[in-house]
């Protein structure tokens, strides 16, 4: 086993780091607690919740560093720099630090070399005397017990012990609605718990502690209607009124390949199946059989159901029968059919593993197109969208193409026309769509994509695309951070513009935090974890997934 040193810490200063108490180490406050994240000139921090303050250290980046999501030491030209989350509501920083003035919903006690920052209806101005030694060992334990696989090369171990990092700050204890341990996408500026992205959290967190793992799931439906929806976000205190990706029963057969615990499927299987019965009683609209995502009139984010807001696919029609849609109902299916027959509900399980068959044998029908080699959106009572996404690839995660059709798939990968680009796979295939740009869903690689992907080629045996996919995602993630110091939400497919220059919903606003980056994004840190550890001999639940 080889488990991190103080060595490994992460290392790289770069702006827009995310920083905050997490709830592995004690009681998160969704509405107060603290968030902040590094700055983008010099060495210093922003305060971004509950209110906006700077935090100076020196006009110059830092020569040296240890910068985790909660806790810090900075070597600047004035001396050393190092502060702690002592708590959801507490910042300590010892050393040279020059605070902007303080906004109502902050308070700041400064005595000798040390500044206490903290939410103003929770200040305790005394913790200014706390053990700053105590908290940063407190805060670094966690990482150090984190298994890392021997052997692996320096970029894709930097990125590893950071991913780790990102994976701690995401962490929130219950609260409200959620009566369990939930995560985040991240703590700014999204900070609820969203549905697909807990369910790809599970894949990383299963690795490193399968329990805890279980109950980020479980918070998931403590926010379930009545009627069986689960909602896209749900936060303490409110739920939103759409749905998300079916993944959840996914993301506990896999949780479960790792550690398996017939009570807790007990405690799961009922408001999984209500969840997807949901979705076929109240997304087909024309009752073809065929799902459809709820689209919305707002130009920059069309489809929030679908998780992929401004994807071309939705610009021009209301009502399409969506591969990706019909492709997760599917392997939700082939789920519960495995945790039925677990749990020794035979007829259930077979009941589900026939609805899958049905829905895939429609996805064949009506969604493969010859011409292109791949699985194309359908408008309802229209004619396939001639839009090549990365989501016509989803299919193979269902088991719905044959074997000759998931080769033709796996065949765009080496096609310069389509998506044979340098970062597999591209959202829209850069040469074939006008609908093509650098911005989120309309043409750069996620890492959630890739990790489903890759997947549907493993489940048919072709690991060499499979493979080039995990290899090339991995690559990605770890270059950016060795250079800019954060795991991103999604990378250009060309692997030419960093991460921050890539627009989001149109463009890039320094004053807008759903115009720019978002940096140490939740699912990309727990999806590399995931990809690193997998079949790893001597990773925990590796090589069973």
């Amino acid at each position: 086993m080889a488990f991190l040193s103080a060595a490994d810490l992460p290392s790289v200063w770069g702006g827009g780091q995310l920083l905050a108490f997490s709830g592995l180490d004690g009681p998160t406050d969704y509405e107060h607690g603290l968030t902040a994240r590094t700055s983008f000139e010099g060495a210093g921090l922003r305060v971004m919740l509950p209110a906006q303050m700077a935090l100076r250290f020196d006009d110059a980046p830092p020569a040296r560093a240890t910068l985790t999501g909660d806790f810090f030491e900075l070597m600047t030209s004035r001396g050393l720099v190092r502060g702690a989350f002592l708590d959801a509501h507490h910042l300590l920083i010892e050393g040279p630090v020059i605070p902007d003035d303080t906004p109502p919903k902050l308070a700041c006690r400064r005595a000798g070399v040390r500044t206490l920052v903290g939410a103003a209806g929770h200040f305790d101005p005394a913790r200014i005397e706390a053990d700053i030694e105590a908290a940063i060992r407190d805060r670094r334990r966690w990482l150090e017990r984190q298994f890392v696989p021997p052997g692996l090369p320096p970029a894709r171990r930097r990125a590893l012990v950071k991913a780790f990092s990102v994976m701690k700050t995401q962490v929130m204890t219950p609260e409200g609605i959620i009566r369990r341990r939930w995560t985040t996408p991240d703590r700014w500026p999204h900070r609820a718990m969203w549905l697909w992205d807990s369910a790809f959290h599970v894949a990383g967190w299963r690795r490193l502690d399968p329990a805890l793992a279980r109950e980020f799931l479980e918070a998931v439906l403590d926010g379930q209607q009545p009627d069986g929806r689960v909602p896209h976000m749900i936060s303490p205190t409110v739920c939103s009124d759409i749905t998300q990706p079916p993944v959840l029963a996914l993301a506990a057969e896999r949780l479960d390949r790792c550690a398996p615990d017939d009570a807790w499927l007990a405690r799961m299987y009922p408001g999984l199946c209500r969840y997807v019965r949901w979705d076929m009683a109240h997304r087909d609209s024309d009752g073809d059989g065929l799902l459809e995502w709820k689209v919305e009139t707002n130009p920059t984010c069309r489809c929030g159901e679908s998780g992929l807001d401004n994807s071309p696919r939705f610009d021009a029609h209301d009502r399409i029968n969506a591969v990706d849609f019909n492709a997760f109902l599917a392997r939700e299916c082939e789920a519960l059919g495995f945790i039925a027959e677990r749990l020794g509900l035979m007829a259930e399980s077979e009941q589900w593993a026939d609805t899958g068959s049905r829905i895939c044998a429609l996805i064949n029908e009506r969604l493969w197109d010859e011409a292109a080699g791949l699985y194309l959106d359908r408008p309802c009572g229209g004619n396939r969208l001639p839009i090549l996404a990365a989501t016509g690839f989803l299919p193979l995660l269902c088991g719905a193409p044959s074997a000759a059709q998931a080769r033709r798939l796996a065949a765009h990968l080496d096609d310069p026309a389509t998506f044979g680009d340098a970062v597999p796979v591209a959202t829209v295939a850069p040469r074939s769509s006008p609908h093509y740009s650098k911005d989120m869903w309309r043409g750069p690689v996620w890492a959630n994509l890739n990790w489903l992907i890759a997947a549907g080629f493993r489940r048919y045996g072709l690991e060499e695309p499979a493979r080039r996919i995990r290899e090339r995602t991995l690559d990605e993630i770890a270059r950016w951070y060795d250079r800019c110091g954060s795991i991103f939400e999604y990378y250009d497919d060309e692997g030419t513009v960093p991460p921050p220059d890539l627009l989001r919903k149109g463009k890039r606003d320094a004053a807008n935090p759903y115009r720019q980056a978002v940096h140490d994004y939740g699912w990309t840190a727990t999806l590399y974890a995931d990809l690193l550890l997998d079949g790893s001999p001597a990773a925990p639940g590796a090589g069973r997934s």
